[in-house]
């Protein structure tokens, strides 16, 4: 019989409608702390640890007080295999399909959270035919693991050397806590509590322990007016190559240098070797190729046409359904409240859509990728400072990278592709290159759009430029009363253009990174362009159907209440 079925009584402890414990709760209970108690760390301490709700494995109690406990509280969730207390069980013996069970073994959050970030097991296995063991840190893993099961202090039952360290880092974190201050704090704890413990001696061993967790940052230095990025070969120039503003701030006294304007960037490649090292993660990277749907339905992005053209186009890439499937979104806001002085700033996020619909658009799985600094909106240069996150792409997308899938114990090589952007329509002009604003703001018409100007209004209008999409029989077109009095609509609509049209017409375009200032001649007259956008720089994006979509939410009513 599988083992959840076993222990079902671990979560029926009240009997329905009335007051008072189920016998098989109450036999259950007698069973695990007999369990617990015929483990050598009960003979060696004389404590276990309490899984119940409130405690969840994090305190160790006598016998009795952990009965207690049980009874008032009942056990913590997804408590089936209680290897914290002694039980071994295979790797990965949880339902993929459980989805409320997923993300592991872990002795207590701490060892989950390890376990999640290597995508490792503690427990040792018999690896045979297929199966494969992570390409490298091991040791680090190991190591981590340490410091999350070791007690802060022999007889500590409340923190381990890794949880007492990351509630410090947090405290630093929120309360803006000095570098000194945090070495004087950490050697305070040290003195007061039992010898020999394990806290950090200072801020540099605490940062050095946590940082082994991963997913670090970049601080990349930037023009004060967004001109370029200090960024690969520029990295040590002092000054703007374009507009000559200095990089630094000026300073008299001998300190270390300063820069005036500063973007935090954070790798994607290992967010998306994480998604494969976490078991709550990795099975569900594969849903968009193996679930199958009915024909003509769509729930996911799979389903549309976008996807499958892709598919046909690349089909190397299609065949390894692991290779990710991206999605850039991308909107201004004010950190700092509506009523506080006008500052934009600009986060760029990557979604994943490999996932289910239930998990892809979740927060979990939306990737902040920078923080595109303020004051000022951007505008046509959000390119500067999307390098980074391009030269990522283009990576991912020609060589890939060694990457260890934990659901098949499996190394392989992950690539990727962004789909298409999201955004509003003034954002939509300014990752596009495409100008949204005007005559031609249309990027759908282009040049051949049917706005007129508007006399007493003083600005363009739209009105009745929709009725060329219909069809040629439509009674619509022949309406001379309901539109603009006396016109007859004869006109088609105006051709879509395909990537490789659209590339070709901003092939002569300079990158806003090559020519920040850039005056194009004949715009807002013959056309819109502002510049050749950077996405054109991914070898693939001329062959994607979408490029840039409109977030519904601005653009559509809601329904009346």
């Amino acid at each position: 019989m599988d083992l959840r079925n076993e222990r079902l009584w671990m979560y029926n402890r009240v009997i329905p409608g009335r007051k008072g414990l189920t016998d098989e709760f109450k036999v259950g209970v007698d069973q695990f702390v007999n369990f617990a108690c015929a483990q050598a760390e009960f003979v060696e301490n004389g404590v276990i640890r309490c899984p119940c709700t409130k405690c969840r494995n994090q305190c160790y109690k006598n016998p009795k007080d952990v009965k207690v406990d049980l009874y008032k509280w009942g056990f913590e969730s997804n408590y089936w295999h209680w290897t914290c207390h002694g039980e071994e069980v295979p790797f990965f013996t949880q339902s993929v399909n459980d989805v409320s069970h997923m993300g592991g073994e872990g002795n207590n959050m701490y060892e989950t959270m390890v376990h999640d970030n290597f995508g490792m097991s503690s427990t040792p296995t018999h690896q045979n035919g297929d199966f494969e063991g992570p390409h490298e840190s091991a040791q680090k893993f190991y190591e981590l693991l340490d410091s999350a099961r070791q007690p802060l202090w022999p007889g500590c039952t409340t923190d381990t050397e890794l949880s007492f360290t990351l509630k410090m880092m947090s405290i630093k974190s929120s309360y803006n806590i000095a570098q000194k201050a945090m070495d004087e704090m950490l050697d305070a704890c040290s003195r007061a509590m039992p010898l020999p413990n394990k806290v950090p001696s200072n801020f540099y061993q605490a940062e050095k322990l946590v940082s082994k967790l991963g997913l670090g940052h970049v601080k990349i230095d930037c023009c004060i007016n967004g001109c370029m990025l200090y960024y690969k070969e520029d990295i040590e120039l002092g000054q703007c190559k374009f507009c000559g503003e200095p990089r630094y701030k000026e300073s008299t006294k001998h300190q270390s240098k300063v820069p005036r304007k500063r973007m935090h960037y954070l790798p994607l490649i290992p967010r998306l070797q994480r998604l494969y090292a976490s078991p709550s993660s990795a099975k569900h990277m594969r849903w968009h190729a193996e679930n199958h749907r009915d024909i003509g339905m769509m729930c996911h992005p799979s389903d549309g046409e976008a996807w499958k053209h892709f598919d046909k186009t690349y089909p190397e890439f299609a065949s390894e359904p692991r290779n990710v499937r991206l999605g850039l979104c991308s909107d201004g806001f004010s950190p700092f409240g509506m009523s506080s002085k006008s500052y934009s700033c600009w986060p760029i996020i990557v979604t994943v859509y490999n996932l289910p619909p239930s998990m892809c658009m979740t927060t979990p799985y939306m990737f902040l990728s920078s923080i595109i600094p303020g004051k000022n909106n951007p505008k046509a240069q959000i390119d500067v400072y999307l390098q980074p996150l391009i030269d990522e792409l283009k990576s991912l997308w020609e060589t890939g990278v060694v990457t260890y899938d934990v659901s098949l114990k499996q190394n392989f090589v992950m690539k990727a592709s962004l789909m298409w952007t999201i955004s509003d329509f003034p954002a939509y002009g300014m990752l596009s290159g495409w100008q949204t604003a005007g005559k031609l703001s249309c990027p759908y018409c282009m040049e051949s759009t049917q706005a007129f100007w508007l006399k007493n209004g003083g600005k363009h209008s739209w009105f009745d430029c929709h009725r060329q999409f219909l069809s040629m029989n439509h009674p619509f077109r022949k309406n001379k009363n309901d539109f603009l009095k006396g016109r007859v609509e004869k006109s088609y609509p105006p051709c879509l253009l395909c990537g490789e049209e659209v590339l070709e017409r901003v092939s002569y375009i300079p990158k806003i990174t090559e020519q920040p200032n850039l005056k194009m001649p004949g715009y807002g007259e013959t056309h819109n362009w502002t510049k050749r956008s950077i996405f054109w720089d991914l070898p693939y994006w001329k062959d994607n159907l979408i490029r840039h979509n409109l977030d519904v939410m601005h653009i559509a009513k809601g329904d009346p209440p």
